[in-house]
């Protein structure tokens, strides 16, 4: 059977729960709020959504939320995870189910509940829950802001592992009660620090969820959060205002590195067009930039030259060891509220501050290398999230998909090549590909946008499920794959300039044809 038609398949086969008229799921939905009663969860408020339509939210994060997937059963639910520490979410519970719960992840320092994955999730008519991750705020709308740790390990423990955790089983639960019947399959889609969580999920709780879509996962979390905060000081940062620092770059000299990079490297995959395929393979020499004599216009001084140095080579520590990939050769053109943006990293300074030193006011203008040590040292809950065994996820029969742009300005993509080289030598295998498989796409941001095909059903954004078909859909592809036993060889990307491109699994390249690009070993 083509995958193409797969999902169609999956939709019309399933066991659809429909039978019930909507004057039926409006009374059993509002019941739940005097009728659940589960292990420390209270259920705040339930809603019964007719029509689509735009909703109220909770917290700092995002103030209203479209709904375009109703009718669907609204529960907004506390769970409390400790004495000091409690996860608030909702669970998006669409009249038309076919027995697939789907967990959400998180971005940045994460307390926000991805309501476009929600309304994406249950739009696919999955049973969908999202979570603030244990905190309110630290993402979204408030992106650097995370004092909610300080002094509070237990809201850094739910942060780390345990709010998807306990996301999964009191989620499970809720859909239980709500439909009388039990999840058949369970799912995890995020991206980030979700793909992160995904990571840890499949790492601490192998069975919680069958299958896993974690994308641009930002695991490696304490070199990562390091390398953030160098590429700050790499900069100048925080020298105020910015360009009080010779090593400042303004948004002009960006703008000549990036015409410079594509100069040296756009057509080393064999197109011009404004995408490096692989920039691994850019050995980017910044010296061509830097100023003749008597040149003081449209070039760089020999301090910034060293700072792009810096920034497009490895991290290493202090005793010669890697700590963290160089930054992706074409990512610093969407390089806004990255650590290329004025001012030190907030990521890496409210990490270092709130949970690592415990105070509110720190000096970053010394951040080094001894900085990144004691994030090691202390490895705060477990959030490093860079192991390879997934032997227990494997052994059980868990799938793991996961996607990288490779103009990513956030986390590098090469990083998930380190993770993915990490669990096949961990594991002593060559290949991964009866349940992990990395597709690394050219051209696209952090999660999504940039350049090319960077749309293939991840969710993330509003847009990205250009095609309703596994072939296209990464999340259905997911389905296909657990359920099914069919594994995505490759996923077709679709971009708003109307570009389609398939993109290879790792460690396959991709190599152009010379009319399209395929994927070759």
């Amino acid at each position: 059977m083509p995958r193409s038609s797969v999902a169609t398949v999956l939709l019309l086969s399933s066991c659809a729960l429909t039978a019930a008229s909507s004057t039926q799921w409006k009374t059993q939905c509002l019941s739940l709020q005097t009728s659940l009663y589960l292990e420390n969860t209270t259920i705040l408020n339930t809603t019964y959504i007719a029509a689509p339509t735009n909703i109220t939210t909770p917290g700092i994060c995002r103030s209203t939320a479209p709904v375009t997937s109703a009718p669907l059963c609204r529960v907004e639910f506390v769970i409390n995870t400790t004495s000091t520490s409690a996860v608030h979410g909702e669970a998006w519970l669409p009249d038309t189910w076919y027995g697939r719960f789907l967990g959400l992840g998180n971005g940045g320092l994460g307390g926000c509940v991805d309501y476009v994955a929600l309304d994406y999730g249950s739009s696919l008519h999955f049973a969908s829950l999202g979570t603030d991750n244990g905190h309110d705020g630290g993402g979204g709308a408030d992106p650097g802001d995370a004092h909610q740790f300080l002094n509070h390990p237990e809201v850094i423990a739910d942060y780390a592992w345990r709010a998807v955790h306990v996301e999964a089983v009191i989620g499970k639960q809720i859909v239980q009660a709500y439909y009388g019947k039990a999840t058949a399959k369970s799912y995890f889609l995020g991206c980030s620090t979700g793909g992160r969580q995904g990571t840890q999920a499949a790492l601490k709780f192998p069975d919680d969820f069958d299958g896993i879509l974690g994308g641009a996962p930002a695991v490696n979390f304490n070199h990562l959060l390091g390398w953030a905060g160098m590429i700050s000081r790499y900069f100048g940062a925080p020298s105020s205002p910015p360009e009080a620092s010779p090593k400042w770059l303004t948004p002009d000299l960006w703008a000549l590195v990036t015409a410079e990079i594509l100069r040296q490297c756009d057509d080393l995959d064999g197109v011009v067009d404004g995408i490096i395929t692989e920039p691994d393979a850019c050995g980017f020499r910044p010296e061509y930039l830097q100023c003749t004599s008597g040149q003081t216009t449209g070039c760089l001084t020999p301090i910034q030259v060293e700072a792009l140095k810096n920034l497009y080579s490895p991290l290493y520590g202090l005793r010669g060891q890697l700590l963290y990939p160089r930054f992706s050769p074409g990512a610093e053109a969407d390089s806004v509220g990255t650590a290329l943006s004025p001012g030190f990293f907030p990521f890496t300074s409210d990490w270092e501050r709130f949970v690592i030193l415990n105070v509110t006011e720190h000096d970053f203008s010394t951040f080094g290398l001894e900085d990144i040590e004691l994030f090691d040292k202390q490895n705060a809950a477990g959030i490093d999230t860079f192991s390879g065994d997934l032997s227990a996820f494997r052994n059980r029969g868990g799938k793991f998909l996961t996607y990288h742009g490779r103009r990513d300005p956030l986390i590098s993509s090469t990083n998930s090549k380190r993770m993915y080289d990490l669990i096949a030598h961990t594991l002593a295998l060559p290949l991964l590909d009866d349940f992990y498989r990395l597709f690394l796409v050219p051209g696209m941001g952090h999660c999504g946008g940039g350049l090319g095909a960077n749309a293939f059903g991840q969710g993330t954004l509003p847009g990205q499920n250009a095609v309703n078909a596994s072939s296209h859909n990464i999340l259905l592809a997911l389905v296909d794959w657990v359920e099914h036993g069919v594994p995505p060889a490759t996923i077709v990307g679709s971009g708003v300039d109307g570009s389609v491109r398939t993109h290879c699994r790792y460690p396959q390249r991709s190599v152009f044809s010379g009319k399209v690009f395929v994927c070759a070993d």
